[in-house]
């Protein structure tokens, strides 16, 4: 599995999204809650036994792991690196299909539906301004995002948030009760308009 190419990119201290140069999970999302929940699939299998994780969301190619203790990324990224080549070294689907996934109230339902949009529809809009947002997460129905590229630390976020990804992912998606931004703007380098001095 030497042609297996993973970026980690850490959202925070908890979570960080781990992108594969291969498909992981084609067909929707995953989530994994526990290690139960990750019998069956064997990503999620091997990535449980990582110490400190706690859930993992699997999508197309990206997996992105919560984990609850300190030790930083740099450090449990490569065991989490180690456990995607040993799951895609065996073969077969890395990730099982999950059974009965159609409560539209389901948050991984509901995650499934808002990254479509945000592939389709926000990606594309903001992309004109060298901006790019990352689904982070759905709990209980509140879309947790990021803003990154142009949109990190621009003056116009909270109006593009508010008048431009709420309102399309409103309409498309009725069951999203709100959206959170976990951005850090103060960490933007390359904002498409600079936030006004006070």
């Amino acid at each position: 599995m030497d042609d297996v190419r993973i970026t980690a990119d850490p959202v925070d201290e908890g979570r960080c999204k781990f992108t594969v140069n291969r498909d992981l999970y084609p067909s929707g999302v995953r989530r994994f809650g526990s290690a139960e929940d990750a019998q069956g699939s064997p990503l999620a299998e091997h990535l449980f036994r990582v110490a400190g994780v706690t859930e993992l969301i699997v999508s197309g190619s990206t997996v992105t792991v919560v984990k609850s203790d300190a030790a930083p990324w740099q450090v449990v990224g490569k065991a989490v690196g180690a456990g995607i080549r040993s799951a895609l070294a065996a073969g077969g689907a890395p990730v099982a299909a999950k059974a009965g996934l159609t409560d539209a109230g389901d948050d991984d339902a509901l995650y499934a539906r808002v990254a479509e949009i945000f592939e389709r529809r926000v990606n594309p809009m903001v992309a004109g301004h060298g901006g790019r947002v990352d689904l982070i997460d759905v709990q209980d129905s509140t879309v947790l995002l990021r803003l990154a590229g142009g949109c990190q630390g621009c003056g116009m976020a909270d109006v593009t948030l508010r008048q431009g990804i709420e309102q399309v992912l409103r309409q498309a998606i009725p069951e999203v009760r709100g959206i959170v931004d976990v951005t850090d703007h103060a960490s933007g380098d390359n904002p498409y308009f600079a936030s006004a001095k006070k």
